[in-house]
């Protein structure tokens, strides 16, 4: 199903989608974590592309979501790892298994000084790309808070623009702790002219360590309340999880309070929290 029906069509409002990435150690243990989320009947699974996985690797997760799960699935393609052959080669392979839609990114560049591929700089250049050559339906990056390498949210909402005018369909924003960050995100992309369906990304804090790391990696904001939370329980695993599943469970109601258009929990590979979460708010 393409994207612009199941935003358009869903019975469930708002979308709910979820994010998972080719696991290290086999697919079984992925397939574990989505028999249990499965019963939420998720409008679609995306697929994230990994420094350590193949494209091969991640067709074969996003194939077996398809047909033995039956669910629908939205693999990640990043231009950093691909050059133009990849795309073409993996669009094709997409299509002859009936995948209807993608999820187009620029990617982070590595630090390690790996090479890369630069024949696509930017993510409208590949969405242009897979666009002109494949009927994907295509979904985009959004950043309630701006891109970290933007000058400012106003220029990183131009360049969502452009990935947009080459064919993206619905934005997948980064995660975020702060509402407010988000409605304010809305009401500039309602004055620059976006009218597509935006899905809040929504990640339940697991760990101190993972949650620290992406607030750094990203510089997203967190609420005072937040912040206390997770110092407080950095060394209690238990408490932590408890609180994220309350912190992302209160974060959800107000969103659907507020009319959002879908739900996309970055998972983690890890059932519990989400569930628990998906358990309380539909």
């Amino acid at each position: 199903m393409k994207l612009k029906d199941i935003y358009s069509k869903s019975k469930i409002n708002p979308v709910i989608s979820l994010e998972v990435f080719p696991p290290k150690d086999g697919l079984d243990s992925l397939d574990a974590e989505l028999e249990i989320l499965k019963k939420y009947n998720p409008a679609l699974i995306s697929v994230t592309s990994t420094s350590s996985a193949t494209n091969a690797v991640q067709s074969e997760i996003v194939q077996n979501i398809k047909n033995k799960m039956h669910l629908t699935v939205m693999p990640h393609l990043t231009c950093v790892r691909n050059c133009r052959q990849d795309v073409e080669d993996y669009i094709k392979i997409l299509q002859n298994n009936s995948v209807d839609c993608i999820l187009a990114l620029r990617g982070d560049y590595p630090t390690d000084g790996t090479q890369v591929c630069c024949e696509f700089k930017y993510a409208n250049e590949l969405v242009e790309f897979i666009n002109s050559h494949s009927d994907l339906s295509i979904g985009v990056a959004g950043y309630p808070e701006g891109h970290i390498e933007a000058e400012s949210i106003l220029s990183d909402i131009n360049n969502l623009k452009n990935k947009l005018s080459a064919g993206g369909e619905v934005i997948y924003t980064q995660l975020f702790f702060d509402n407010s960050k988000f409605f304010r995100y809305i009401e500039l992309l309602e004055k620059s002219g976006i009218s597509v369906p935006v899905a809040a990304g929504i990640m339940p804090v697991i760990s101190y360590k993972q949650i620290t790391r992406m607030i750094n990696l990203a510089n997203i904001s967190v609420p005072k309340n937040f912040a206390e939370k997770i110092e407080a329980y950095k060394d209690d695993k238990k408490s932590m999880v408890e609180f994220g599943i309350e912190f992302a469970v209160n974060q959800c109601q107000s969103l659907i309070a507020c009319g959002v258009d879908g739900l996309h929990f970055y998972t983690l590979n890890k059932a519990y929290s989400t569930s628990k979460i998906l358990d309380s708010i539909i």
